[in-house]
């Protein structure tokens, strides 16, 4: 596979210019610039497709004379290809004819012609028998399934590879898969299933063509506070080695961990307000930033009141740098919708924890299912009586 020496794949770089440029958050001025560098790799890569969506989506100005020069060097380039293809068939090897097929699906990825690389791709497959070029034919599509953020093919691939592992893989690719599902993960708000393939995948991270190093630790530190208990994020986030080598070069992200595990509240706001911006503009994470703040809101009042039989609302907006209306107004919130176990005393100012017995709620949860099954069971002699 292509960019396994630490460079990101050129058109998941591109992908991610194309969503900042049409993202709300973004200045005029800044959408210029990545205007002017998307229109670049669309010329460097005779991308006819792309460049045609562009400018039915008015984001890119038509050039006629360049849309034509470039459907030119393609046909030029595909009749090449397909002589190449036709040779190797008569005169050469499966090895030749299998490398050819590979040039031709790649050409159609470089030119972002999605229909026609995923069919080429099915073609180059069967004339494919190492299960390792099989998987590689994958994680191919794959990358093509995350520039489109096509979530069903990304689904099958990846339940594709999984079964080609049980013919036979190496461990490398193995692991680079782990990454690419907690990515598809992540995506898709299975934040919990993320942050458990990223924290497998830490210390055998070669997935560069994806996103650098940097990014897989922001990834994996963001779906862990909000996945794993405090022992957990202990001893496989704040104390592991990788993160820390990489974690002061995120803006805001060691502060954003360390002060939630050290309960240092106020910096931990200050941090997570600083983070928001990263989350907002972040292809993979942008559909989730409402829920992802609700779920880190959670995470750090459920651990401030684990601490507490009851606590005064004053003392705990004082512990988070915030007013007393601020907090009202959130815990409301929070215990209404059933993701904090405490009441509120309005008329003393106060809060009472009251946490659920375990044992208890399992029990009560046992009883409400045998009701549900007894009645289920009733149904059905009525209709056997019938």
């Amino acid at each position: 596979m292509e960019n396994e020496g630490g460079t990101q794949q050129p058109h998941l770089v591109l992908s991610h210019k194309l969503f900042l440029l049409t993202h709300p958050d973004v200045q005029d001025i800044e959408k210029v610039r990545l205007k002017e560098e998307v229109l670049t790799t669309i010329k460097s890569d005779d991308m006819v497709p792309l460049y045609e969506t562009l400018v039915a989506e008015s984001l890119l100005e038509k050039d006629q004379s360049l849309l034509d020069s470039m459907r030119a060097k393609n046909e030029d380039e595909l009749k090449k290809l397909d002589e190449k293809i036709a040779d190797a068939e008569e005169n050469l090897g499966e090895s030749e004819v299998r490398e050819a097929h590979l040039a031709k699906s790649l050409f159609y990825i470089r030119i972002g012609d999605k229909e026609k690389a995923l069919e080429q791709l099915k073609v180059t497959e069967g004339k494919t028998v190492a299960v390792g070029q099989r998987m590689d034919l994958v994680f191919y599509t794959l990358q093509l399934a995350f520039f489109y953020m096509d979530f069903d093919l990304i689904s099958k691939s990846i339940d594709k590879a999984k079964n080609l592992f049980e013919e036979g893989g190496d461990w490398e690719r193995k692991n680079r898969l782990k990454v690419y599902e907690g990515l598809y993960c992540m995506s898709s708000r299975n934040f919990k299933k993320a942050a458990d393939l990223f924290l497998d995948s830490i210390s055998t991270f070669t997935t560069y063509e994806l996103f650098p190093y940097d990014t897989f630790i922001f990834y994996t530190v963001l779906t862990g506070i909000i996945s794993l208990d405090r022992v957990s994020l202990k001893q496989k986030v704040v104390d592991a080695p990788e993160i820390l080598t990489v974690i002061g070069k995120i803006p805001y992200l060691s502060e954003f961990l360390n002060s939630l595990y050290d309960c240092q509240y106020k910096s931990f706001f200050s941090a997570f307000a600083g983070l928001t911006e990263q989350i907002k503009l972040d292809r993979y994470l942008h559909l989730h930033f409402r829920y992802y703040m609700r779920e880190v809101r959670t995470v750090v009042y459920s651990q401030f009141l684990e601490s507490h039989k009851s606590v005064t609302i004053e003392a705990m907006a004082k512990a988070f740098g915030v007013t007393v209306d601020f907090i009202d107004l959130e815990l409301s919130r929070f215990i209404a919708a059933g993701k904090l176990h405490c009441k509120i005393d309005k008329v003393a100012g106060v809060l009472e924890t009251n946490r659920p017995d375990a044992k208890n709620a399992l029990y009560q949860a046992t009883i409400k299912q045998g009701d549900f099954l007894l009645n289920r069971i009733q149904k059905l002699s009525r209709v056997i009586d019938l």
